[in-house]
């Protein structure tokens, strides 16, 4: 058991494909699939070998990249140290504690890099932790250890149900004395898009926060096309938003939408509550729009309404922005400031 626990960054796939297996069997999946088995593997020099023997003709440089992170995953890596996995199928965090050692495994027909994980938060709003933080999780590697920013304690803190407390006053980022393998830090890779998506979803929760979200909601869904009706301020019986086609916003499909600002995943009372309303108002569609996305609950619940209600959680309403952007009033797009750009994609540490 790790008695200083340290944090690592694990990823359940370059499309997130890995995430619902690792949450499911309580694991930590790597990639990798072209490197066997590290079980014998004992120090760096060990892994550095057996990847060198099967990344015949690659550069020095991706050999060692790549050596470094499965000496992370398969042999640094200590029961009892904190896991943090972004997932890409939603805008959350999965964190956990590691539980065990190393095991090359077979999972469905193949055999996989794991460690035992148990995930006690797997649906953590990335909006939970602040930004310095963000940008280390937001790393192009598949694994790291996240150590600047005073992270093992604020990541713990956060794993506990409390808000992340940010660095402390004075504490630097000085790299810990002692020998390690040469792997590339993560801080100086990191993903500048998902870097830009995390700084306009702060901008957003702090400029639209409360009923202010319902009223950048219904912004979209009119650039969208919907004619709507936003309740006011207070109660509004279920229902914040309601949406129509045609001039009068008369013709269907109706559309019911709830929103919720709040920071934390939406449980499925929220979920049930809607399709109540939608048979209240008569509508065919609904639209249930939580910032801190939906515990997994509500997402099991919600492939059974797949057809008549749609969930956005913070990446979803950035994404409609993005699509609508040049449609919206003035007013929002001085609050909200966005230029596109293009930049070029670094290469994935992976591939």
């Amino acid at each position: 058991m790790s008695e200083n626990p340290k944090v690592y960054l694990t990823r359940g796939g370059k499309l997130g494909e890995d995430e619902d297996v690792a949450l499911e069997h309580a694991l930590a999946v790597i990639g990798f699939r072209d490197i066997p088995s590290l079980e014998s593997a004992k120090d760096y020099d060990a892994v550095l070998a057996l990847t060198e023997k099967h990344m015949p003709g690659a550069k020095a440089r991706a050999i060692v990249n790549r050596a470094g992170q499965l000496w992370a995953f398969a042999v640094a890596m200590k029961e009892g140290d904190l896991v943090v996995m972004p997932r890409k199928l939603t805008s959350q965090l999965a964190l956990g504690r590691v539980t065990g050692p190393y095991r090359y495994q077979k999972l469905g027909e193949e055999d996989r890099h794991t460690r035992p994980v148990s995930w006690e938060r797997p649906d953590v709003p990335r909006t939970a932790f602040e930004q310095d933080l963000l940008h280390s999780f937001g790393a192009f590697m598949t694994v790291c250890n996240i150590s600047r920013n005073d992270a093992e304690r604020r990541v713990a803190v956060v794993l506990a149900g409390k808000e992340d407390p940010g660095p402390r006053v004075g504490l630097g980022n000085a790299k810990k004395p002692g020998v390690s393998p040469p792997v590339i830090e993560p801080e100086e890779v990191p993903d500048l898009g998902q870097l830009a998506h995390d700084q306009i979803v702060a901008h957003i929760q702090a400029r639209f926060a409360g009923h202010a979200l319902a009223t950048l909601v219904d912004a979209v869904l009119q650039a969208d096309g919907w004619v709507t009706k936003v309740s006011p301020p207070g109660a509004d019986g279920g229902v914040d938003i309601l949406g129509g086609r045609g001039s009068l916003g008369l013709d269907e499909p109706r559309l019911c939408v709830q929103v919720k600002s709040q920071n934390s995943p939406a449980d499925v009372t929220v979920y049930r509550t809607l399709q109540g309303t939608m048979q209240t108002y008569k509508a065919e569609q609904g639209l249930l729009v939580c910032w801190g996305g939906f515990n997994k609950v509500v997402l099991a619940e919600s492939r059974q309404g797949h057809f008549s209600v749609r969930l956005w959680d913070s990446r979803d309403v950035v994404e409609a922005i993005y699509r609508t952007y040049e449609h919206l009033p003035a007013e929002i797009q001085a609050e909200l400031p966005l230029k596109r750009v293009w930049m070029l994609v670094p290469e994935d540490t992976e591939a």
